[in-house]
């Protein structure tokens, strides 16, 4: 027996030359059967094609939206959520007014829109969901497993909320409100008018903490006590609907969207009309809109802009990123960006009008100013405005609307979160998507354990963990997240490739995105990762200082520092998935690390429907692992091969 030579390189086939004496093929420790003519497992090495397309991810094709409008409506509906309603006119008004209106939108056109782009892009061009997306650059994979963290917390704490909203909404079909003082069980809370008002709580406060939330019982984090069955059953009917709304993917949620993200701006055309006639209206728009010129110079009022723009867009959870990866590969994803963009903002501006004319009624009859009927959060939802509907002639119709109007803001958000986990899971797990049972039964897992941990936000102390999981969840983890997906696409994958890529999406480019793409360049190398490092350190130095609290329960030191561990959870992912990429190649440290920044050669093999890059795409595959092949002269004499396969 002679010897033959071998050699072994990373992700090629080598052929060696031997001697017939030996007739085996080896193959990772494999040895195939010695007839060529049978049909085993050696017939792919003996006639194998000049290039190993990946079959396995074309077995199931990927759905796509039934049309443009589908994902325009879902994207809105996903960024125009609660955030729009009850965060930005409270922050418009305690910083400074309409000066907020200078820091936002900077912020806006600065960070918002250039990462929005960025999201919507790499999931139009991939053609894929938060995790396998990266193989655009697989070291910053773990961006992907953060964004299913954030999105999990995400929709762990916001179904609570369409929860809160059902219960309202059961509620406004009785006449009287049960929250007005028209109710008897309200006598005793407004009969007396000559006391003490501002130590007296209203209607809508004892309803709000007793009958909803019952943290009157609860003494803090370390005593949730038992759930509210009331609740819990709000919040199975909405997790129902959601498991309902998404179990043929975007074929049903993106027909549920039509109605969904059209109906609130239906409804607060009509409650802008309403609170324009009444009495004190002017009063609220004033109070909303005064500038106070000498906010500019604090760090919050930026820090506040920033947070709203991440808040009300959904940057960084992966929500936008799996909605564009069912688009058509040429969508102009440079017009959906602007149209979505400031679409949500100005919806913002125009909800505050409905918000404060009203509250601007509320304060005229009671007589005291707006800015001690205003709230933020929930308290702005769930109390100020239930007490100032309940003011209004018809105010049973009028708190019909507003609940479901706050209903379909909240689904079509949650819609979004949900698909960013789900597209995720499918991708990794693609024979999910052409088995309709295991789809199934995987959808109502996920939404069980939902509600199952859901439970814990509506026991009586509920709202305490609600607080912490809001404040940490959407924090300083995501703006990491955010700032390492703007890093890595600019300098590790490239920018000008990544722009080359959009300018490849949209074919016949037209001269306006050209020239906007040389803005979203500069935005994405200096401006945005700049304005991100700010944020991240003014939230680093406001989390140290101030304490967290709900009314006027302070949170405990074990609380804080469970909160901070939820959003380290979220953007410690990044370095513990890249240590995972740079340990599975080969070679010295710097040699590792470019190779685990090189995108992987699958990675434009996804569009199949884009007919300019039939060259491209018939390159051989990366394979990420070496392995050794051991050819005879036997195997050349006794197989015919293709011309093409030397390459």
């Amino acid at each position: 027996m002679q010897d033959f030579e071998t050699k072994t390189v990373p992700g090629n086939t080598i052929l060696a030359n031997g001697t017939a004496q030996q007739n085996s093929v080896h193959l990772n420790g494999h040895n195939p059967a010695h007839t060529v003519t049978s049909p085993t497992p050696q017939r792919q090495f003996e006639a194998r094609p000049p290039t190993p397309v990946p079959i396995p991810e074309a077995q199931v094709p990927r759905e796509q939206w039934g049309g443009k409008y589908e994902f325009l409506l879902s994207c809105i509906g996903y960024c125009v959520g609660l955030g729009n309603v009850w965060r930005f006119p409270y922050l418009c008004y305690r910083n400074g007014g309409g000066v907020f209106l200078i820091p936002y939108f900077i912020m806006l056109f600065f960070t918002g829109v250039p990462l929005f782009l960025m999201e919507l892009s790499l999931g139009q061009y991939g053609a894929a969901g938060p995790i396998t997306v990266w193989k655009c650059c697989p070291l910053l994979k773990g961006i992907g497993i953060g964004m299913l963290c954030v999105s999990t917390l995400v929709c762990l704490y916001y179904n609570v909320i369409i929860a809160w909203t059902f219960y309202y909404l059961g509620s406004s079909f009785q006449s009287p409100l049960p929250w007005s003082c028209d109710a008897a069980a309200n006598a005793a809370l407004c009969g007396n008018s000559t006391g003490n008002s501002s130590s007296r709580l209203s209607p809508t406060e004892v309803f709000w903490n007793e009958r909803v939330l019952g943290v009157v019982n609860s003494e803090g984090l370390h005593d949730p006590g038992p759930v509210r069955w009331p609740l819990a059953l709000s919040l199975l009917a909405a997790w129902i609907i959601i498991f309902f709304c998404m179990l043929k993917g975007i074929r049903s949620s993106g027909k549920v969207v039509y109605v969904t993200a059209t109906f609130p701006y239906f409804v607060l055309l009509v409650l802008v009309i309403k609170g324009a006639t009444l009495e004190g209206s002017l009063q609220g728009v004033a109070f909303y809109l005064t500038p106070d010129w000498n906010r500019l110079a604090s760090a919050q009022v930026w820090n506040d802009a920033a947070s709203q723009i991440f808040y009300s867009l959904g940057i960084g959870v992966g929500g936008l990123l799996s909605m564009a990866s069912y688009n058509k590969f040429d969508n102009n994803v440079i017009r959906d960006t602007l149209i979505i963009t400031i679409g949500n903002c100005s919806t913002s501006f125009f909800a505050g009008f409905a918000i404060f004319s009203i509250l601007g009624h509320m304060a005229w009859r009671k007589g005291v100013p707006v800015g001690k009927v205003a709230d933020t959060g929930p308290g702005l939802a769930f109390v100020a405005y239930p007490e100032a509907l309940a003011l209004l002639p018809g105010s049973v119709f009028w708190s019909i609307i507003f609940f479901l109007m706050l209903f379909m803001l909240g689904i079509d958000t949650l819609f979004g979160n949900m698909e960013g986990i789900t597209t995720a899971v499918l991708d990794e797990f693609p024979q999910l998507r052409g088995n309709m049972k295991q789809k199934t039964m995987f959808l109502g897992a996920l939404c069980f354990s939902f509600y199952l941990m859901g439970l814990l936000l509506i026991t009586d102390g509920g709202i305490y963990w609600f607080t912490l999981i809001d404040s940490f969840s959407t924090s300083f983890g995501l703006i990491i997240i955010a700032l390492f997906m703007c890093i890595g696409i600019s300098f590790f994958y490239g920018v000008n490739q990544f722009c080359q890529d959009i300018i490849d999406m949209i074919c016949h480019c037209p001269p306006w995105c050209s020239k906007l793409l040389i803005y979203f360049k500069a935005c994405w190398v200096f401006f945005t990762p700049f304005l991100l490092l700010f944020i991240l350190t003014y939230i680093f130095i406001e989390m140290y200082n101030t304490s967290l609290h709900y009314g006027s329960y302070v949170y405990p030191r074990w609380g804080k520092a469970l909160g901070v561990c939820m959003g380290a959870t979220c953007c410690l992912q990044i370095l513990i998935w890249a240590i995972v990429a740079i340990s599975k190649e080969s070679g010295t440290l710097k040699e590792r690390f470019h190779k685990a920044i090189r995108p992987l050669n699958s990675w434009r093999a996804n569009n199949l429907n884009s007919t300019g890059r039939a060259e491209e795409q018939v390159e051989p595959e990366r394979v990420e692992a070496p392995f050794t092949v051991t050819l005879t002269d036997m195997d050349f004499t006794a197989m015919t091969w293709e011309a093409g396969s030397e390459a």
